[in-house]
């Protein structure tokens, strides 16, 4: 039972990893595995791997850095106001996210809104830690993912549900956003969405990214994955093809992680592939972050598996999912 709801917590490719090597005693090589990406490591064999966790932050727009360690995005939008964080990782390695956002040149006192993608540990541990270096920081998630953090410390406080992992430093319910909602600070805003399906919530963001002024449309995708079950599964083919429909123009999909089983990027992965492409471009080569026919080749892709994953469920042969 407790395998299970640490599962549910981290996500299951990580989790499995991390039950894996706790059951084994074994420290994990530095380095991806034989016939993994270095994205998948970071989610994979390596998930455990606190050092090999830590990946040094960058720039990937004027206005958006990566801040996060391997397993987890962590997003930092600065603006002529203050600065925008979205997701705070877990522990042990919040002060790695707060010791990248100094090291691309902010100060997390000046994080005026801490987003959160969705209500699991992996991507809300770390904001209690955060909001104390923060005090004027605002913490915004939808009222379903609220409801499972809040459930989620009621549970650590009695002694269950948190498995072998640190529950990080409690926080109290703060901003509750909804569908229509726009956060803004300064010149930036994000156009808040919600697309359920890996939470009965999953808030979304569109805003506009710059490549030496040059704009782009970006979308946050809350939850690309489905959770286990046919309701979860039915929210989640809900939400693609609302994305089909509404969102197929985005130029830059932000990811919450940086591999995704869904995903079929030739490159192995969403973050830190296109990454080392950005670290070597050159004046007139194509921003490896803009990737719109990509983008629409997912849809299509988790549209396709998730009919099917749907149909299997209510048959009761679905194979559990992990994203």
């Amino acid at each position: 039972m407790r395998s299970r709801s640490l599962t549910f917590l981290l996500g299951g490719a990580l989790a499995a990893a991390v039950l894996q090597s706790a059951a084994s005693g074994q420290t994990p090589a530095s380095g991806p595995a034989p016939n993994e990406t270095l994205s998948q490591s970071y989610r994979g064999s390596q998930s455990s791997n606190w050092e090999y966790q830590k990946v040094a932050p960058f720039k990937v727009f004027d206005n958006l850095y990566y801040v996060g360690p391997g397993s987890v995005s962590v997003w930092l939008i600065p603006t002529t106001d203050g600065l925008i964080l979205v997701d705070a990782a877990q522990e042990p390695l919040v002060d790695h996210v707060i010791d990248s956002i100094r090291k691309v040149g902010f100060d997390p006192k000046n994080i005026k809104y801490i987003l959160l993608s969705h209500g699991h540990l992996d991507h809300f541990g770390g904001t209690g830690k955060i909001k104390a270096l923060a005090p004027d920081a605002r913490i915004a998630t939808l009222e379903e993912d609220w409801q499972l953090i809040d459930q989620f410390y009621q549970a650590a406080a009695a002694g269950r549900g948190r498995g072998n992992r640190d529950p990080g430093m409690p926080f109290k319910r703060d901003m509750v956003i909804k569908e229509g909602d726009t956060i803004a600070l300064g010149k930036t805003e994000l156009k808040v969405y919600k697309l359920p399906g890996h939470t009965p919530g999953s808030p979304s963001f569109t805003f506009t990214v710059f490549d030496n002024g040059r704009p782009y449309k970006a979308l946050l995708f809350g939850g690309p994955g489905q959770r286990n079950g046919v309701e979860g599964g039915t929210q989640f083919l809900a939400s693609i093809r609302r994305l089909k429909k509404e969102f197929a123009d985005i130029d830059v999909p932000v990811h919450v992680h940086s591999w995704l089983t869904t995903y079929p990027d030739p490159r192995g992965g969403t973050v830190f592939e296109p990454a080392k492409q950005l670290a070597n471009r050159k004046p007139g080569d194509p921003h490896p972050f803009v990737v719109n026919a990509l983008w629409r080749t997912w849809l299509n892709t988790a549209e396709a598996g998730t009919i099917k994953y749907v149909e299997d469920a209510k048959k009761g042969t679905a194979a559990p999912v992990s994203n």
